[in-house]
């Protein structure tokens, strides 16, 4: 295992980041088993969320008696500096653990104003100060507020969505983050489970080495082939490069990153959430989304106008409507694949 020293810290990360969100679907003792297992060959950098339900529960029992092993990198969705107090405390009760080496503001719709003295960034300055976070850094499904966030100082990590769909202008972001020593952290460098080609996406990440991807592992077979490509790199030739071309073209124009200049949308779809359901369904917890409440909201897919207010700020010129479509129709039949009749008042078993 290749590792880095991650931007302007001083922690040492494995190349080979371990994104935790699909281990809410693991059951425990097979969780800790992956994550083990992850750590046995060489990983030391985890990422994961309060929001993640029981995520940190399973780093903070699998890593017990081994936190000095690893490298921990949490969210918390807040505003205030009270609000990041309340959650990081959570957060370290189920990390089982009295810091975390980096915690992250989780996608806010704005970066904070450093000079707010109760604004969630300040609140990130005071738990440095008392020990509770070694690091600080922002996650950001918005290229401007990413941009913003690697050029401001304030920040010793970004997260960004980086994967072989990206951009000209998004992976320039990576040059800003090196040029300004920020640790660059890659999710969904897979886009969410869209694309099946692991080897061509760790190829391209693999050429950044100043960037830690975080792989979504859920099973023992994807960590293992995880592992497997860092222990020889495939390499970014020719027809690794064709294999990329075919799927911008396949895959660019259904790939939503979640970043949310589509809203507000004049039928209230929660559009960042509801274009990327059929990947939530399978790789978070599904119950919550199959409740009346996620019912009702997928369905407001219905009343779409199709006044192209969605396509305009798109900044990815994704075709939302015919998107969303499809996504309302594998939801329904996921729904009743788990004998759930989709009605937007009560669930039918």
């Amino acid at each position: 295992m290749e590792y880095i020293k991650f931007g302007k810290t001083d922690l040492k990360v494995s190349r080979v980041g371990f994104g935790a969100l699909p281990i809410q679907r693991t059951r425990l003792s097979e969780a800790i088993r992956i994550l083990l297992r992850g750590l046995e060959n060489g990983i030391n950098f985890y990422d994961t969320a309060r929001a993640y339900t029981d995520s940190e529960k399973k780093l903070g029992i699998a890593f017990k008696g081994k936190r000095h092993k690893v490298v921990i990198a949490t969210k918390v969705h807040c505003k205030t500096k009270q609000e990041i107090f309340n959650l990081l405390e959570e957060s370290l009760k189920n990390l089982k653990t009295d810091y975390v080496d980096i915690l992250q503001l989780h996608n806010p719709e704005k970066i904070p104003d450093p000079s707010d003295s109760n604004s969630a960034y300040a609140g990130l300055i005071e738990v440095k100060k008392k020990g509770m976070t070694r690091f600080i850094g922002i996650s950001a499904h918005r290229f401007g507020n990413a941009k913003k966030a690697i050029t401001s100082g304030l920040y010793d990590t970004v997260q960004y969505p980086l994967s072989v769909l990206s951009s000209k202008k998004e992976i320039e972001l990576i040059r800003l983050a090196k040029k300004n020593n920020v640790g660059f952290i890659a999710m969904k460098p897979l886009c969410g489970g869209l694309l099946k080609n692991i080897e061509i996406a760790f190829a391209f990440l693999w050429q950044y080495n100043c960037v830690v991807p975080i792989w979504g592992i859920q099973r023992m077979k994807e960590l293992k082939q995880i592992i497997k490509l860092a222990e020889k790199p495939p390499v970014l030739e020719k027809d690794v490069k064709k294999e990329i071309e075919k799927e911008k073209k396949a895959l660019g124009t259904i790939f939503c990153r979640g970043c949310g200049y589509c809203l507000p949308c004049p039928a209230e779809i929660p559009i960042p959430m509801a274009a990327r359901m059929k990947f939530l369904l399978r790789r978070a917890p599904y119950k919550k989304f199959l409740e009346p409440a996620w019912q009702e909201k997928m369905l407001r897919i219905q009343n779409c106008k199709k006044c192209g207010f969605c396509i305009s700020k798109c900044p990815y010129n994704l075709n939302t409507p015919e998107i969303l479509e499809k996504m309302l129709a594998d939801y329904i039949d996921f729904a009743e694949s788990k004998g759930v009749k989709v009605t937007g008042e009560k669930n039918e078993k």
